[in-house]
């Protein structure tokens, strides 16, 4: 649990938020209508996002194709790094993807980026390959981790709507 933060599913109201924090993280981020797309026409799409006080401070999202989930981003604002809340995410976003359906969970991430690795390791991913040049920006390679070891999936789910608020705290 991370004291005051909050995990709820990501709705359209989001996406400016979600943009700006992509942003400010990633060489080549995502636009803000990249991740309204996702939210109207992504049928597959599965968005979180976590919150402090009305704000959304990170977020993470997945693709889920029949037993299959990818994860597509991950970030935590700056200010708000360091605090647990990338993992709180992550846990979060693989019990739902569990709770839909997905069987395991594959990701890419920078050769270079040892504090996610380290983070995606203690979730359970294991480096299943390497993807050469994988990254546009600078030709970097990008490890492929897969988890297959999902929360168990809960009898009783019902998935939450869009950009609903939830009594889900980190």
């Amino acid at each position: 649990m991370v004291e005051g933060v909050t995990i709820r599913r990501m709705g359209i109201g989001d996406a400016a938020a979600v943009a700006a924090i992509e942003a400010a993280t990633f060489a080549r981020p995502w636009s803000e209508e990249a991740f309204r797309q996702e939210m109207e026409r992504n049928p597959v799409a599965r968005y979180l996002v976590a919150e402090r006080n009305g704000q959304v401070i990170g977020y993470a999202g997945a693709w889920i194709v029949l037993d299959e989930s990818h994860i597509t981003n991950v970030a935590v604002a700056e200010t708000e790094r360091g605090k647990g809340i990338g993992i709180a995410l992550m846990e979060k976003l693989l019990w739902y993807l569990s709770n839909l359906g997905a069987a395991y969970a594959t990701l890419e991430v920078r050769v270079s980026n040892s504090r996610a690795q380290a983070m995606y390791t203690k979730l359970g991913f294991i480096k299943a390959g390497k993807r050469k040049k994988y990254y546009e920006d600078n030709g970097e390679d990008a490890w492929l981790m897969v988890c297959e070891h999902l929360p168990e999936a809960e009898a009783d789910f019902t998935e939450w709507p869009a950009g609903q608020r939830t009594e889900e705290e980190a």
